[in-house]
């Protein structure tokens, strides 16, 4: 995938891949962002979470860093596999359409959405869709 899949946005998710042996560098890579770039780093999961198949920890950023932040991570990452998607309301589509990767692409659980959009539906005007605190989209923390 291309860079330019995920220009025009206002905000974006960056998941930060890892499992049992690279769990330490995933952590420390997640605590380097969160110090030089104005981004929420979310939970540090050791569990497959919403699409993600593998142990993730969620980067939050604005398009304001996104070129910056994104070379910084591509260079700062090893081996760990960054997937970076953005944010437009659709969460199927920036799932699907509106994503970038840094190295290997995994597969996602995109059947998750599915239940969402059927969950979110049923709930519909009894409480508002879950957010975040950030104003940067849905997240599984």
């Amino acid at each position: 995938m291309n860079r330019n899949a995920i220009r025009g946005f206002k905000a974006y998710h960056a998941h930060v891949y890892f499992d049992a042996n690279t769990s330490a560098d995933a952590r420390s890579l997640c605590k380097k962002a969160g110090t030089a770039f104005d981004i929420v780093v979310g939970r540090h999961h050791e569990k497959p979470i919403g699409p993600h198949p593998v142990w993730s920890c969620q980067l939050a950023f604005a398009a304001e860093v996104r070129d910056n932040f994104l070379r910084w991570l591509e260079a700062e990452r090893g081996e760990l596999t960054v997937f970076v998607h953005a944010l437009s309301g659709n969460d199927l589509a920036d799932h699907r359409e509106h994503i970038f990767w840094l190295g290997a692409p995994v597969t996602l659980n995109l059947h998750v959405f599915d239940k969402h959009k059927r969950n979110k539906r049923s709930k519909q005007g009894t409480r508002p869709a879950r957010t975040g605190t950030t104003g940067l989209g849905p997240n599984f923390d």
